[in-house]
């Protein structure tokens, strides 16, 4: 039961998901796959969206760009994202407005994600085209602004 702070606002109880309970997604992407934890809802639309991606051996995306904001964290893999590599223990921060570099892994890998509205943008990430897709578009037809 939340509680009352002595200035009136309520104190809400933390939320638990374990990553057993969802299944994997596929993502826009090709080779990636997801299961998110958090999604932000529309009675909570600040809610980040969280979880992890798995990438196969060979996944890849073109440079791109969003208006919200994300943490990466690498728990498995390599990654040549622009002219860096980076593996397990590497952090990646993407403020907001922001490019991604190419990314490509030829191990595959594992990260974590925390998306969330852009702070100067208010840039959402959840948008049609990006998530619960039932099939992957070629990367050559997505709309790749850059």
């Amino acid at each position: 039961m939340p509680e009352t702070r002595p200035d009136k606002r309520q104190d809400n109880p933390p939320e638990y998901r374990h990553i057993d309970e969802q299944p994997w997604e596929i993502l826009r992407w090709p080779g990636q796959h997801s299961k998110m934890l958090l999604h932000p809802r529309p009675e909570r639309p600040t809610e980040p969206n969280a979880g992890l991606v798995r990438y196969e051996p060979g996944s890849h995306h073109p440079r791109h760009r969003h208006d919200f904001a994300q943490v990466w964290y690498v728990l498995e893999g390599t990654f040549k994202i622009g002219e860096r590599v980076i593996g397990p223990g590497t952090m990646v921060f993407h403020p907001d407005p922001h490019f991604e570099e190419p990314l490509s892994t030829e191990t595959g890998g594992l990260m974590l994600f925390v998306q969330y509205p852009g702070p100067t943008t208010g840039g959402r990430p959840i948008y049609d085209g990006r998530f619960n897709m039932t099939e992957r578009k070629p990367v050559e037809a997505e709309n790749v602004r850059v």
